[in-house]
Parts: C-alpha cells; structure tokens; sequence
C-alpha cells in the first residue's frame, strides 16, 4: 500500500470518517464500521474448524493458510478494515410478514425455493462496485491512499471483521446479526493504510435461543457457533460438485438453491430491512416459480435468464441435479403427478450422467409412491 496521504493528519481523521458514513449511505450501504487488523484467536478457531473437515469441498478455504486471519499479511500495510453492511430484502417486501411466505413456499412440494439473497443481481458486483466508488470518493477528498476492495472474493473472514467492526455479532447458526437489521444483508470491505478511528464491538444477545440449531432441516448447526457445511443445503446446492449424498436428499424439500431455515427462524429478522436498491428486486419470477417450470430451462436459457445472477456459477448441469432431488422429494405429497414424472422422464437421458442418477433417484421415489397408493 502506498504511505498515507500528508493531508490525513490525526485531527482530520474523525471527520473523514463521519464523510465515509454519509457517502456510504449515498451508495446504498446500511451501515459502515472500522476495526483494526488484529483478529485475535479467529486463526486458531478457522484452523480447528477445517482440521474437522466442516469445509468439505470449499479448498479455498484453506489455501491462502494464515493469510485469511491476517488482514496486514493479505494486503501489506493494511492499518485498518472498512466494513460495509448492505441490505438485501428486496423493496417490495412485507417487512411483517416475509417470513411467513417463505414459510408456506417451503411447505407447498411444488414450488421452487431459491435462497432469497441470490434472487435478485449478482452481490458481488454490486458491493464490488459501490465499495470502488466509495474508495474513489475517499481519494477525491484526501488524494491517493492504499486500499483494495472485497467482497466474498477472497481469503477474507467477513463475519469475524464485522463482528470486530461493531457491525453486529456472530449467531449461533454463524451468520452476522444486527439488532437493527437481523441477518438479511451482505458484508464488504475495504482493506486501507489509513489510521481511521476504530469501533467497538457489539455484546451478543442470542441469549438461550436455539431456534437456527434445532431447525436447520439436515441438522448441518452441529452446536452454537458450530457449522458442518458438508450437511449445509447451501453448500450442497451450491458449492458441492459431486452427486448429492443420497441420505441427504429427502431432507432438501423443495430448497433448489441455498437455505434460508436458519434466518427465517431467527427472532432477530423481524428487523430485517428491505434494500434502497432496484439490484435485489427479485428476476425471472424466481420468488414464485414451481420446480417444473425452472426444470424445463435449457442450457441456453439458464444463461440467458441468470445473465448477471450469482445463480450461473453452479452451471446448468447442477441446476438440474438440484431440481431433480426436489422433484423427488415432491413423491410423498404428488404421487401420480403426470405433469411431474414426464418432467422428470424428459431429462432421463440427458447428456450429464450426474443429472442422469439424481432423475433417476427421483423416478424412483415417485414409481414406490405410487405403487404403495
């Protein structure tokens, strides 16, 4: 990072800082806090969390080793962590009963649920942009500074930064929470060489409540704090390449992208704030889609469609092993469902032999549910 600007001195610091806030909200950002680079012991829990394996597939999380709980090591001569919240709701929410209706979604075999953080356009080129303005707005008024922008993009410990930051504090389903805002949000960072004044952290108050542990559908919570992303339904349907553990499968219900259980329980989100901006507004009609419909998507359209969707990094091959899986899981409560079986048949030879076995697997739910009527 280059030497920080003559104009920064000590007295003009805190009122930068009170400049950041006002742009930060101008971009769209909720909130903006600043910690150091000290992230205390998180090393040592990172390091005890992938020795047990809770990482599964996800190498990345221990290929840049300590550089991940070592800001100044990541990025050299970071002094301090800008850490940005931005919320995701999309506008037209209910902010009363959302929850509610995500609720029934899940409980009606037929439909489609998508995580509703990945409905809308791609996050991280939205808070990668409007983490590059604010930087830009930064160097406009003090001339150039050393910074870098993050935003989920690299070995970077998002939560325990916020939760440093004051932002709010580590759940026990281990998402960030805000007494302001619950879960619904996404984390960014700018990493900087300026000495701005620090926040302090927020006390947590999850008090005794279990509600994310005891309803996490796969039981990947394997205790507070504790999180085994093999079992996670975001992680399967996201970040895991191969087939999906057949044990596992029944416990995904209609959930073809990410999990939402652990944050529609949680008694903070009944503070969860709808987004200012039009990027999170849900597209395709992903928020009200049946599984049938989504299933039928060809290769072409799956792209064409999520064309500046963070859905497109799965590919079309897992979109349909996740689809199939749903569509299995539909057998108990739509058994005989023509519509549903020709669907399903209509993929039986696809060209993946992954979509092939989860098919399969899913014409072989529905062919014992009928045969047991």
């Amino acid at each position: 990072m280059s030497d920080i600007p003559h104009n920064t001195h000590a007295q003009s610091l805190a009122s930068l800082r009170s400049s950041i806030a006002g742009w930060a909200t101008a971009l769209g950002f909720a909130e903006i806090r600043i910690t150091d680079a000290d992230l205390g012991d998180a090393e040592h829990r990172l390091a005890a969390w992938l020795k047990a394996g809770y990482h599964g597939q996800m190498d990345y999380m221990a290929a840049h080793g300590a550089k991940r709980a070592r800001p100044a090591e990541l990025v050299p001569g970071t002094l301090r962590v800008i850490s940005a919240r931005m919320d995701y709701l999309p506008r037209d929410n209910d902010e009363e009963h959302w929850r509610e209706r995500e609720f029934q979604r899940q409980a009606d075999p037929r439909e489609a649920v998508v995580s509703v953080y990945a409905r809308g356009r791609d996050y991280h080129k939205v808070l990668r942009s409007r983490l590059q303005q604010l930087a830009e707005k930064i160097t406009a008024e003090i001339g150039p500074f050393g910074y870098r922008v993050f935003t989920d993009s690299a070995p970077v410990m998002e939560v325990e930064i916020a939760q440093r930051a004051g932002l709010g504090w580590r759940g026990k389903h281990t998402l960030l929470l805000s007494r302001d805002a619950g879960s619904m949000f996404f984390l960014g960072e700018i990493f900087t060489d300026l000495p701005l004044p620090t926040d302090e952290p927020l006390s947590a108050h999850c008090g005794e409540c279990s509600a994310c542990i005891d309803l996490c559908p796969t039981g990947a919570i394997v205790g507070p704090y504790r999180l085994d992303a093999r079992r996670c339904i975001s992680y399967l349907t996201i970040e895991l390449k191969e087939s999906i553990p057949v044990e596992l499968r029944p416990l995904m219900g209609n959930r073809i992208l990410g999990c939402d259980d652990c944050q529609l329980v949680c008694p903070w989100n009944k503070f969860a704030q709808r987004s200012v901006l039009p990027d999170f507004d849900s597209r395709n009609a992903l928020d009200r889609s049946t599984l049938v419909q989504l299933f039928a998507w060809t290769e072409e359209e799956f792209h064409q469609r999520l064309e500046g969707s963070a859905i497109r990094r799965i590919g079309h091959e897992r979109w349909l092993r996740n689809i199939a899986v749903a569509l299995g899981n539909t057998a108990a409560d739509c058994a005989g469902d023509e519509t549903i079986v020709l669907a399903l048949r209509a993929r039986a030879d696809h060209s993946s032999s992954l979509v092939r076995e989860h098919v399969r697997w899913a014409l072989e739910k529905h062919a014992a549910a009928s045969a047991s009527q």
